[in-house]
C-alpha cells in the first residue's frame, strides 16, 4: 500500500480523496494555484505546493510541474480526481514513465474508451445495443449529410473526442444540417484540438442512466448498480439519484449485464461508469464510458456502502477486489445535488465571488462534500461546482424530503448559487412523481424565477451590513434586494437560509 499520494485536483473532489486517503492512513499532498492558497484542500492536506497562477493551464494541467512535485515529495501515486488530467491518456502514460502508479484505468484502456467511434464498436461488438448512427470519425460533410438521411432526422451531431455537450449539435431539418456541421466542427476543434465528428439518431427526451463498475487488475469485475443522471443542463448533470426509479428488474439486470461485458471487452481496471440512454419505450443504448471517478459516486456509496475512492486506491495498488458481485448489497435511495456557484436566471451562468458566510446542515442521512469555506473567494476561472448535498432514506420519498430540508437550510452568503433552484426541481410534482428525460429543465423549469424576499428579510440584511458585515466585500444594505428565498426562522442567520446577498 503507499505511504502517499499525489491529488492532481482541487475543491470538493480533493478533499474527498483527502479524507478516504486520512481513514486509510495514507499521507496526502495537495497541490493549488495561486486562486486556490486559502481553499480547504490546502489546508486539509498534510503537506500543499503551489504549482503555478490560476489558469488551468498552468498549474492543475501542468503535468511536468505535477509529477516533479510527486517526486519531490515522494509520493508513490497520483489521485486525478475528475475534470483536468483524469481522463487523460497521456498523463496517466507520463505517470508510469516517472514510477508513480496512476490511480485510475491504464493509458491504453483511458485512450481506447475516450474515442467515442471506437468505443461503440467496442460495445457493439460484444453485443450491447448502440443508438443507430455511424462511428466513423473520418468522414466528411457529404458522408455525415449522407447519413443524417439514412438514419432519419432528428440526429444529433457530437464530437468524436471529448464530452460536457462540446461539438454537440440537434438537427431537426435538413436545410440546418450544413450549418450545424460547420458550427460543431468548430467547437469540437476548439476545445479538443480535433473536429471529427459522430452523428447518431436523436433519441428524445431519453432518460440517462449509468452503471458504476469496479475492476481490478486480476480479471475481477463487479457492478455496483445503477445511477439516475437525467436532470441536466446544456448536457452537464445537475441531480443524480440511485437505484434509477424508471428501472425494472427485468432492465435492471440487463443493463447491469451489459455494462460488465462492455468493461470486460475493453480489459478496464479500477473505477468506471457506463452510461446509457433510455429511450420512452424502455429500449436502452450505450452512450459512453467514463473512466475515472464520477462526481455522483456519493449515491452508490450510500446505498451499497462502499468508499470508491478507497476501492480505487486498492485497486491501484494491485491488490484483487475485496468483494465478488454476490456480496454487494442495495440499500435505500440516495439523491445528490450539485451546488454550482452559479445564476439559474442568468442562463447558468457562473457567479465567482468571496463566500461571506457558510452554513453546511448537519441532519440525518445527509451527507455534505464541500470545497469552500466561509472567507474563501471562488474563483473564475474553474468550474463552478462548490459543493455535493446528499441525502439517504430507506425509500425515495423520504429521501427527497430530507434533501428538501437539507436544501432548505443550506446558506451560501457572497456568491449566487443554484440552491433555491435545486430546491424547485426536488419539489416539482413531476420530479416527485419519477417522470425524468434530460429535457426535464428545459420542459419545466424553463420560466422558474426567484420569490421575491419578504421585507423583513431586506431590513434584516441591511442590518447585519450596518453592524459591520458590510466590511465584507460584497455584502451591503444596498445591494440586499438581491436576497431569494422562501423561508422564515427566528435565528437571524437561519432567517438567510437559502438567500444570497450580492
Amino acid at each position: 500500500m503507499f505511504s502517499k499520494i499525489l491529488i492532481a485536483n482541487r475543491g470538493e473532489i480533493a478533499v474527498r480523496v483527502i479524507r478516504a486517503c486520512r481513514e486509510m492512513g495514507i499521507g496526502t499532498v495537495a497541490v493549488y494555484s495561486d486562486a486556490d492558497a486559502e481553499s480547504p484542500h490546502v489546508w486539509l492536506a498534510d503537506e500543499a505546493v503551489p504549482i503555478g497562477p490560476a489558469e488551468a493551464a498552468q498549474s492543475y494541467l501542468n503535468v511536468d510541474r505535477i509529477l516533479e512535485t510527486a517526486r519531490r515529495t515522494g509520493a508513490q501515486a497520483i489521485h486525478p480526481g475528475y475534470g483536468f488530467l483524469a481522463e487523460n491518456a497521456a498523463f496517466a502514460s507520463a505517470c508510469a514513465d516517472a514510477g508513480i502508479v496512476f490511480i485510475g484505468p491504464p493509458a491504453g484502456v483511458i485512450r481506447s474508451l475516450g474515442d467515442k467511434a471506437r468505443a461503440r464498436r467496442l460495445a457493439a461488438a460484444a453485443g450491447v445495443p448502440v443508438i443507430p448512427g455511424i462511428d466513423d470519425p473520418g468522414a466528411d460533410d457529404a458522408t455525415i449529410r449522407e447519413a443524417a438521411l439514412r438514419v432519419g432526422l432528428p440526429v444529433l451531431l457530437k464530437a468524436a473526442s471529448g464530452g460536457g455537450g462540446k461539438g454537440m449539435r440537434v438537427v431537426h431539418r435538413v436545410e440546418e444540417l450544413e450549418s450545424a456541421v460547420a458550427s460543431a466542427r468548430r467547437e469540437a476543434q476548439a476545445a479538443f484540438g480535433d473536429d471529427a465528428l459522430l452523428i447518431e439518431r436523436l433519441i428524445e427526451r431519453p432518460r440517462h442512466v449509468e452503471v458504476q463498475i469496479l475492476a481490478d487488475a486480476h480479471g475481477q469485475i463487479v457492478h455496483l448498480g445503477e445511477r439516475e443522471c437525467s436532470i441536466q443542463r446544456r448536457h452537464q448533470k445537475v441531480i443524480e439519484e440511485s437505484p434509477a426509479p424508471a428501472v425494472d428488474r427485468r432492465l435492471r439486470a440487463a443493463l447491469w449485464e451489459a455494462a460488465v461485458r462492455v468493461a470486460r471487452a475493453a480489459g478496464y481496471v479500477n473505477a468506471g461508469t457506463v452510461e446509457f440512454l433510455l429511450d420512452r419505450d424502455g429500449r436502452f443504448y450505450f452512450l459512453e464510458v467514463n473512466t475515472r471517478l464520477q462526481v455522483e459516486h456519493p449515491v452508490t456509496e450510500l446505498v451499497t456502502g462502499i468508499d470508491l475512492v478507497q476501492a480505487q486506491i486498492h485497486i491501484a495498488a494491485g491488490e484483487p477486489l475485496a468483494l465478488r458481485q454476490e456480496d454487494v448489497a442495495w440499500r435505500g435511495h440516495a439523491i445528490e445535488c450539485r451546488v454550482y456557484a452559479e445564476d439559474p436566471e442568468a442562463g447558468f451562468a457562473p457567479s465567482p465571488g468571496r463566500v461571506l458566510h457558510l452554513f453546511e446542515p448537519a441532519m440525518p442521512g445527509v451527507r455534505i462534500d464541500s470545497g469552500i469555506r466561509t472567507g474563501q473567494v471562488i474563483p473564475p476561472y474553474y468550474d463552478p461546482i462548490v459543493s455535493k448535498i446528499i441525502a439517504w432514506a430507506p425509500d425515495r420519498p423520504r429521501a427527497l424530503r430530507r434533501m428538501g430540508e437539507a436544501l432548505r437550510d443550506c446558506v451560501v452568503l457572497g456568491c449566487q448559487t443554484n440552491l433555491s433552484f435545486l430546491r424547485a426541481v426536488i419539489v416539482h410534482p413531476e420530479f416527485a412523481a419519477g417522470r425524468l428525460s434530460t429535457d426535464f429543465l428545459r420542459e419545466h423549469m424553463a420560466s422558474w424565477r426567484r420569490p421575491a424576499p419578504a421585507p423583513e428579510i431586506i431590513a434584516l440584511a441591511a442590518a447585519l451590513a450596518d453592524a459591520g458585515l458590510s466590511a465584507a466585500p460584497g455584502l451591503s444594505a444596498a445591494s440586499s434586494t438581491g436576497l431569494s428565498s422562501s423561508v422564515s426562522l427566528a435565528d437571524p442567520w437561519q432567517r438567510l437560509r437559502g438567500w444570497r446577498i450580492s
